[in-house]
């Protein structure tokens, strides 16, 4: 009203008519537009499938343009027609130790392997290793096991064919036929019959020897005295 009555009295005083004042609203922003934020773009409408934009909607991952080309002619599913080589020889730890010497400058650790290494065939030896590392260790304890490799002299069953018996240090073995029984046997010696493939078979460690490795010896020692037939005792 205060507006009105002033261009009023301006128009009356000066005889000039003032101009009309016309209030012009502030512009509306876009429809559909929005600041910030991007479209997002949807392969096969709302509710796709997440490979709908890729491979098309519902495609197998890598059967769309991206992974069509790279899983082309790769032969099936993963890890096919790859097999693992089987190891000539089987083996089994029966001792693990960290030794120490001593040196000028202080003392150095490290391990000393006992294995039995065998191919279940007639085949067995007993080897060690020693060296600043397990993996190592373990590695010339296998070679060594090969190099003292014997050939056992076993029946057509798989069985010796007569009693033998050894000594090794203070370790002392007697192995005998078992018909029917199976393995009968404790500590590293049965190791040793098990990775000779060895069957029907009784063992006997004589001793009160725990040395696990010298019972082993013992045992490959026993079994390169075998023969073809049972040694006759020579009379006196």
């Amino acid at each position: 009203m205060t507006e009105n009555t002033t261009q009023k009295n301006t128009e009356e005083t000066t005889g000039v008519k003032a101009p009309e004042v016309v209030a012009t609203a502030a512009p509306k922003p876009a429809e559909g537009r929005s600041f910030g934020t991007r479209p997002r773009t949807v392969g096969a409408g709302a509710g796709a499938p997440r490979g709908g934009v890729r491979g098309g909607a519902g495609a197998p991952r890598g059967g769309g343009a991206r992974g069509g080309a790279r899983g082309a002619g790769k032969g099936g599913p993963r890890g096919a027609g790859f097999e693992r080589a089987k190891p000539e020889f089987d083996n089994k730890l029966i001792q693990i130790r960290r030794v120490t010497r001593v040196v000028a400058g202080g003392r150095r650790f490290a391990f000393s392997v006992a294995m039995v290494a065998g191919n279940r065939k007639g085949s067995v030896g007993v080897g060690i290793g020693k060296a600043a590392d397990t993996a190592a260790a373990i590695e010339k304890a296998m070679k060594n096991a090969k190099k003292n490799m014997i050939k056992v002299r076993l029946t057509n069953e798989m069985m010796i064919p007569h009693e033998v018996e050894a000594k090794e240090a203070s370790a002392r073995v007697m192995i005998m036929p078992a018909p029917g029984r199976g393995m009968v046997a404790g500590s590293s010696v049965r190791n040793v019959l098990d990775l000779a493939g060895i069957k029907n078979v009784r063992a006997k460690i004589l001793s009160g020897s725990k040395n696990k490795l010298n019972n082993a010896r013992a045992a490959i020692k026993a079994l390169e005295q075998l023969r073809e037939k049972k040694p006759v005792k020579m009379e006196k």
